[in-house]
């Protein structure tokens, strides 16, 4: 067995253990999908920089920074600022009203002020996180496919099915609770990664002096934060599209139950301290091993696989198995929230508040467990057909989830005049314009990112449908 194999094996032992040690939580539907909400801070903060940033973080957002050079630390600006507004903006009315209302779920703050008899906000918020997560995790698993392939020599789709195998099976066992220990544990991993990586990037190519050289050589926009292309309003479009890559962090789901899964607001205000701390280093990381890796190894084929490349080439056999565990971790911290926020979606949202079943918890939870591996066993068959861009892929995910559901929760939580006609209006437009906006307008906008039209759509709609319909009332 090679060290990069045992080192794996330990890792998967690692979670293992976890999920079984969580197992006790996983009887009520609370338990298991936020682990009673009794959760310390640094779990929180951990748990919501490793779910937001996924193996997009050591694939695709490395795989841009070796792409497009400097250019991309917009990024890392507009992740900062995003990832901010959310634990000053939401997190801690979140935690009050979810607390107030019994809430489980996102669905279930979005529908708690009014008598929706049609369960339409319900309906129409189950849909939209369905068809997002399952893109979603279809591109994790697509991660997972490159990662063992790059890292063992694997075939892509068996990679695909032996990664999900492992995820799948410790959400299933142990719930919210194994998710978010072992979320520290990956963020942990990530966070160690991605400040080794870029120095050691850095080192070989003889500091970041030689760096710059190496790319004016090969393109002088690699190190030109404002050339992304000629003339005023792209550049500035360009550079507004990156930035507004943090915006979705006000309403992406899986990162807002994490507020709602902490003990209390005093832990919350300790969380967004570590949070915003570790979310630097790991975007600023990635973007520099991407930035650095391209002055190393110009002429990847696919310029995602940069950080595996990178740690299979300056690190030895048992480090490098280190670094595999290290983008593992990225994607299963995210892969593991998104299946119960799918199967949340599907069990406490829809078969208990919609349809209105009477059976108990712990029955319920059970179901849970397996709606979870039907939904992976989903994205594993989409996943290993094709290895898309998982940088794109994730973004429209991204995007459609963040503009669905960020507008309307800001008017949930701040707006007193606010309808169900309102939310209803702000996600369905938000989450419309946004995916639209991708299929047939960005093009012909200079790639202006989708989150931008659509959480102003969301915004509008949210506030002045409200507005007209509070006025008939």
């Amino acid at each position: 067995m090679s060290t990069t194999v045992t080192v794996l094996v330990v890792y998967l032992a690692i979670l293992a253990a976890l999920a079984i040690w969580s197992r006790r939580e996983t009887h009520t539907l609370s338990g298991y999908y936020l682990a009673g909400k009794k959760l310390p801070y640094w779990v929180v903060a951990f748990s919501t920089n490793a779910t937001g940033e996924s193996g997009w973080l050591l694939l695709g957002l490395s795989g841009m920074g070796y792409l497009v050079g400097v250019q991309a630390y917009w990024v890392v600006v507009g992740e900062i600022l995003g990832i901010a507004a959310s634990w000053w903006i939401i997190a801690r009315r979140l935690k009050k009203f979810g607390d107030e209302t019994n809430s489980i779920t996102v669905p279930d703050v979005l529908a708690a002020k009014f008598q929706d008899k049609w369960h339409l906000i319900r309906g129409i918020a189950v849909v939209i996180i369905l068809v997002m997560v399952t893109a979603y995790v279809t591109a994790q698993m697509v991660a997972t496919g490159k990662a063992f392939s790059s890292f063992l020599g694997m075939e892509y789709a068996t990679g695909v099915v032996v990664g999900s195998i492992f995820i799948i099976g410790y959400t299933f066992v142990g719930g919210y609770k194994a998710v978010s220990y072992t979320d520290v544990v990956q963020g942990v991993l990530m966070l160690l990664g991605l400040i080794v990586v870029p120095a050691a990037a850095i080192v070989a190519s003889g500091g970041w002096g030689e760096v710059q050289s190496n790319l004016v050589l090969q393109d002088p926009a690699l190190v030109d934060m404002f050339a992304v292309s000629d003339g005023g309003k792209p550049v500035l479009i360009a550079i507004a599209s990156f930035i507004a890559i943090g915006l979705p962090f006000l309403g992406v789901p899986q990162l807002l139950v994490r507020y709602m899964s902490a003990r209390d607001d005093g832990e919350i205000r300790k969380a967004r301290v570590v949070s915003l701390s570790v979310l630097l280093i790991f975007t600023a990381g990635a973007v520099t091993a991407g930035v650095a890796g391209r002055a190393l190894f110009p002429g990847l084929e696919d310029s995602e696989t940069i950080f595996p490349v990178l740690s299979s080439n300056l690190f030895p056999e048992i480090i490098s198995g280190m670094l595999l565990v290290v983008v593992l971790s990225a994607i299963m911290s995210t892969v593991d929230s998104l299946l119960l926020l799918a199967s949340s979606a599907v069990v406490r949202d829809t078969y208990q508040k919609i349809i209105g079943t009477t059976k108990s918890e712990e029955t319920l939870s059970n179901y849970g467990k397996v709606v979870t591996v039907i939904i992976g066993a989903i994205a594993v068959v989409l996943g290993i057909q094709e290895p898309r861009v998982i940088f794109d892929f994730v973004l429209a995910s991204w995007s459609g989830l963040g503009s669905a559901f960020g507008p309307v929760m800001v008017g949930i939580l701040y707006y007193k005049r606010i309808t169900w006609e309102g939310v209803v209006s702000g996600m369905l437009g938000g989450f419309i314009v946004s995916v639209a906006w991708l299929a047939w307008f960005k093009a012909d906008f200079y790639g202006l990112y989708e989150a931008i039209p659509g959480f102003i759509a969301g915004l509008v709609l949210t506030y002045g449908v409200s507005w007209l319909t509070s006025k008939k009332d």
